[in-house]
């Protein structure tokens, strides 16, 4: 167990290479070399409604003309809007102006991903996704929509939804990969149809196929499991829709689902994302320290810490290994870069640009985390399986899921950097 945690608990390249805008209100000043990583739901708001500490929190990163006092970035697993639109919304909601360079979602990182822009794609999620899709840089995305009134006969769990007649179904250009931007409406007509695609090798108009090898590419972005909302209790995620298909796809073909990419928290991309972004609005101000604030153990912290310890191994993380997963164990980390030219020099642009040296992850009590319950490292020796089944192709290591610091709310871990950068309120 860390020291110092019970003092610390309370009563309870194209991956955005384009220089930040330099508007007054998004102007930072990076007292101290600190950066700050905000998760959202669960931290700032519990569905569309403000937690009371999170607009207390951001008038104490003011300044008297409004500039942030530090970088700031907002890192949501969410994933069914563009930046702009959640820039706007938090905008609102803290009653402080937020650009949207100040904003990374789970699907970000997807810009990178060259080598799948110009192929056929098949989106699944919530929202404007084909506006997502294209701002992406995907120029043949296809919605589940679009696939099911092309593709009428396959879509027959509801009954009132059946066609009234057969149809001939549409031409349509072959699958070549699939992209799970966050959880769907509709979770059993997604399932049918993602399933569909990966069992008939992206060709839609035939019957499953016998697959002795790899599966078409799947792209997944936001892990979470659970999420908090304005429920008594955390609500099901993305995660959670990821698990129902990687168990549908076991029991039909007796093999693991197996992924291209996972991205979101606590994917090691998405934190080198976000560090990336916060160096942007630092200028030419170093920052040393990055404190990560959420309120999910298997996400944020767990993220956090991930990152935390690369940052101490950076100068040999940067070896590729095979897969864009992150991984961690306790005496390596180690994270790929895409594999095509012009991902990887985004990727080696993100590395240039990195000056941090360590991630502190806080953990607060106003979402996912019951501050009644103990901490996995507390009850047990190793983190079980079932407590880790959102963490899919990442190592088990119970000392990730150890936050840093633990406090009540936003507010109050705000004043916990302060006390800890020595830095006066």
């Amino acid at each position: 167990m860390l020291a110092g945690r019970t003092a610390d608990r309370q009563t309870s390249g194209q991956l955005l290479l384009s220089h930040c805008r330099r508007a007054a209100s998004t102007t930072t000043h990076n007292q101290g070399g600190v950066g700050f990583i905000f998760d959202i739901d669960g931290v700032l708001v519990r569905g569309k409604r403000p937690l009371p500490a999170a607009r207390r929190a951001f008038h104490k990163l003011l300044d008297s003309q409004g500039h942030f006092l530090f970088p700031v970035v907002f890192v949501t697993n969410a994933g069914n809007c563009l930046r702009r639109q959640k820039a706007e919304q938090l905008s609102h909601i803290l009653g402080v102006q937020i650009s949207e360079d100040q904003v990374m979602l789970s699907h970000s990182p997807l810009q990178m991903f060259h080598r799948f822009h110009d192929k056929c794609v098949l989106v699944s999620g919530q929202g404007p996704v084909l506006d997502i899709a294209n701002n992406l840089g995907f120029q043949k995305a296809v919605t589940i929509d679009q696939l099911r009134e092309q593709y009428p006969l396959l879509d027959m769990v509801d009954h009132n939804r059946r066609p009234k007649l057969a149809s001939s179904p549409l031409p349509h250009p072959k699958v070549e990969a699939i992209i799970l931007l966050g959880e769907p409406v509709r979770w059993e007509t997604n399932l049918q149809l993602v399933i569909d695609v990966l069992l008939t090798n992206g060709n839609l108009g035939s019957a499953y196929v016998p697959h002795d090898s790899a599966h078409l590419p799947v792209l997944a972005c936001n892990m979470d499991l659970l999420w908090m909302a304005e429920a008594p209790s955390p609500r099901f995620g993305h995660g959670m829709f990821m698990a129902c298909l990687e168990n549908v796809y076991r029991k039909l073909t007796g093999r693991k689902l197996q992924y291209e990419a996972l991205l979101g928290k606590p994917s090691q991309l998405t934190y080198q994302h976000a560090e990336y972004l916060l160096t942007q609005q630092a200028g030419h101000a170093p920052i040393s320290t990055l404190y990560a604030i959420g309120d999910n153990l298997m996400t944020d912290i767990y993220g956090a810490n991930l990152y935390n310890r690369y940052l101490g191994q950076r100068h040999v993380a940067r070896s590729p290994p095979a897969k864009l997963v992150a991984q961690g164990s306790r005496d390596q980390v180690t994270m790929a870069p895409p594999q095509d030219e012009t991902g990887t020099a985004a990727w080696d642009n993100l590395l240039s640009a990195a000056t941090a040296t360590s991630c502190q992850s806080i953990l607060v009590c106003t979402g996912v985390y019951n501050p009644q319950s103990p901490l996995p490292s507390d009850q047990y020796s190793t983190v079980t399986e079932t407590m880790f089944h959102d963490q899919r192709d990442f190592l088990l290591d119970p000392a990730l899921v150890e936050p840093h610091h633990i406090v009540d709310d936003v507010e109050a871990a705000v004043e916990l950097v302060f006390k800890q950068e020595g830095l006066n309120l």
